[in-house]
C-alpha cells in the first residue's frame, strides 16, 4: 500500500519510520539538528506547496530520507491506519 503525501508524492507505507508534526517536534534542538543534517546531505524532499505541517522519516534502501508535507501528521497517520483509537483525557 502507498501513502499520498501531497502533490504527486506517493511512498510505500511499510517503509515509513515515523510521521511527525512539524510545529511540535521542531521545538527540540535535537530535531532541528537532525533536520539540518539531512538537509545538508540533500536527503530532504519537500512536497509542500503551502505551509509545511509534517515531516515523514522514510527508509529508502539503506538511507533515511525526510519528506516535508503540507498535510497534517494526524491526517497522514489516519490514512496509514496507525491511529486505531484516540482517547482524550
Amino acid at each position: 500500500m502507498f501513502l499520498h503525501l501531497g502533490q504527486d508524492a506517493l511512498i510505500k507505507k511499510n517503509e515509513i519510520i515515523g510521521i511527525f508534526d512539524l510545529d511540535n517536534t521542531t521545538v527540540s534542538r535535537q530535531t532541528r539538528l537532525f533536520l539540518a543534517a539531512k538537509e545538508k546531505e540533500g536527503k530532504i524532499i519537500n512536497v509542500a506547496t503551502d505551509l509545511p505541517k509534517s515531516f515523514i522519516l522514510y527508509r529508502k534502501g539503506d538511507d533515511v530520507v525526510v519528506y516535508i508535507s503540507q498535510i497534517s501528521a494526524q491526517t497522514l497517520l489516519k490514512r496509514c491506519s496507525f491511529l486505531r483509537k484516540i482517547s482524550y483525557l
